[in-house]
């Protein structure tokens, strides 16, 4: 009943993705090179084949066989010019055989692509009657090409290597990666729509990195991509970094980096550096924003008649507190603030410790004997916590203070922390926004630290860090898993958004709940 908002463990989202890589091959070509001498080496075997076949088989031209040798000779002849053309068809069978049988060896989708493929000779079926036969081959060598536009440069890629891929040809060095534009000579490559990529390029834009150690993140052992994130600052990390000892943030909840370092407090808490700008030690420095809370709540014509000392205390002196009150509805794990009621002896940070090494040291402390003057004793927040922060817990118990002070009693926890809760959210309301007069809320911007005025502009407004900040802390509340913090904070928001604070204080007076 008398502990201030804290948020929980920190709740993570978490997430998973698939890995998908679209690999296509690559379809190399080549035209003018040996393999094309070879071909030639083919084609001449080819026309003197066929020439010896018009020779043979004519004479003058004509297709009338008229040698007058007598008929035995001319039988023998006949007989031996068949059996060297029978030879000469065989050793043309056998190389088109072998060279078709190169290329069915080549894996499928690779192979060399020639300029003239389309001429490539082709077995001759059919009676070989010299009158009737077609030469496959005009009598020049000339090869006919089709034109080939290379789809990097739209130029014509004309004679040596090329690429074959995604439907279109490139030069070898014009099929280049979307990412890096260093061209792309591995089989194997990452498509995404139209845009080829290295595979590790690909990689880099798609697959997430964990923000803590800058690695790929894992995948599981189903072979999807496990990370957790965090709801408001959408940091993605290894699932590992949840139990391997790495820092977090006691303020923003933010994990350590491992290019940066956090401030470490003597009683064991971490602070980042964007937490640390603002920060308040000590009491002595807390003193300006107390004061400007209390104001904020007399322009709300909730003032506080009775002066409340308040401390800022470390962790081991506000659990002892707790431990030492009677009554009270405590936040665990950690309470950060408490509207004291009972007499008790409570140590103070009296100095603000110096910084270290990245550590907080010579602080001085000093016990403090606290008398019972009305129904609240002290106010006490934990020290080291950035300005909003400090504010927010501060308008929360300050709201304990009132009512107490106004005399409501027996309140369940859901009631009173809820409204205390209201408080809070109002007062971090006030300070985000850039012209807190437009929704006639007082501003306490001129409580602002030393340490904390670095931060803001000219105009008195706040830096855009420290705003990040408030909009959390106001996440914080706004999405409390507990049922006296989250739930009672959203049921008494909404009635005073719908009565009106004075008329929902006046019912809780009443009935000790909420208007419906």
């Amino acid at each position: 009943m008398d502990s201030s908002s804290t948020s929980s463990s920190p709740s993570s989202s978490y997430g998973v993705a698939r890995v998908s890589h679209i690999s296509n091959p690559c379809i190399f070509g080549e035209v003018g090179s040996s393999s094309s001498s070879t071909y030639r080496d083919k084609k001449w075997k080819l026309m003197k084949w066929v020439s010896k076949l018009f020779k043979t088989g004519s004479n003058g031209g004509s297709g009338v066989h008229t040698n007058h040798h007598p008929p035995q000779f001319q039988e023998d002849e006949n007989m031996d010019d068949r059996s060297r053309g029978a030879r000469d068809k065989e050793e043309l069978d056998r190389s088109i055989s072998l060279s078709l049988a190169d290329n069915t060896k080549r894996p499928h989708g690779y192979g060399w692509s020639m300029d003239n493929n389309r001429d490539f000779p082709r077995p001759f079926h059919g009676g070989l009657n010299p009158s009737s036969f077609i030469p496959p081959y005009e009598p020049s060598y000339q090869c006919r090409r089709r034109q080939r536009i290379c789809g990097g440069c739209d130029r014509d890629i004309g004679s040596g290597n090329y690429l074959g891929c995604m439907g279109t040809f490139f030069h070898p060095e014009c099929f280049r990666c979307h990412s890096c534009g260093y061209a792309i000579t591995e089989h194997e490559f990452s498509l995404s729509g139209t845009k080829p990529y290295h595979k590790l390029c690909f990689k880099e834009l798609t697959h997430p990195k964990c923000e803590v150690c800058h690695h790929f993140i894992p995948t599981n052992d189903a072979g999807l991509i496990e990370y957790r994130c965090h709801p408001f600052w959408n940091q993605k990390y290894c699932p590992s970094h949840e139990y391997d000892k790495t820092a977090r943030c006691c303020s923003c909840e933010r994990l350590e980096s491992w290019d940066v370092r956090y401030y470490s407090l003597e009683d064991g808490r971490s602070l980042c550096l964007e937490c640390m700008e603002t920060a308040i030690i000590d009491t002595g420095e807390c003193q300006p924003l107390y004061h400007a809370i209390r104001d904020y709540y007399e322009g709300m014509y909730m003032k506080l008649d009775q002066q409340i000392p308040m401390l800022l205390v470390q962790r081991e002196a506000l659990n002892d507190a707790i431990v030492g009150e009677k009554n009270g509805y405590h936040h665990m794990p950690e309470t950060r603030g408490l509207c004291l009621s009972e007499e008790q002896t409570v140590t103070s940070v009296l100095r603000r410790p110096r910084l270290g090494a990245h550590r907080l040291v010579g602080m001085r402390t000093q016990p403090q004997r606290l008398t019972r003057k009305c129904e609240v004793t002290a106010i006490l927040v934990l020290y080291g916590l950035p300005r909003l922060l400090t504010g927010a817990i501060l308008a929360h118990e300050l709201m304990h203070g009132w009512l107490r002070l106004n005399g409501f009693r027996n309140l369940n926890p859901e009631v009173e922390e809820g409204i205390c809760q209201v408080l809070s959210y109002m007062w971090l309301e006030s300070e985000v926004l850039s012209d807190p007069s437009s929704r006639n809320l007082p501003s306490t911007s001129s409580a602002a630290t030393p340490s904390s005025s670095s931060l803001s502009n000219k105009k008195g407004g706040k830096s855009n860090v420290e705003k990040k900040l408030g909009e959390f802390f106001k996440h914080q509340i706004a999405h409390d898993a507990s049922p006296a913090y989250g739930g009672g904070f959203r049921a008494a928001n909404a009635a005073a958004c719908k009565y009106g604070l004075r008329r929902t204080l006046d019912h809780i007076r009443l009935t000790g709940t909420f208007p419906l």
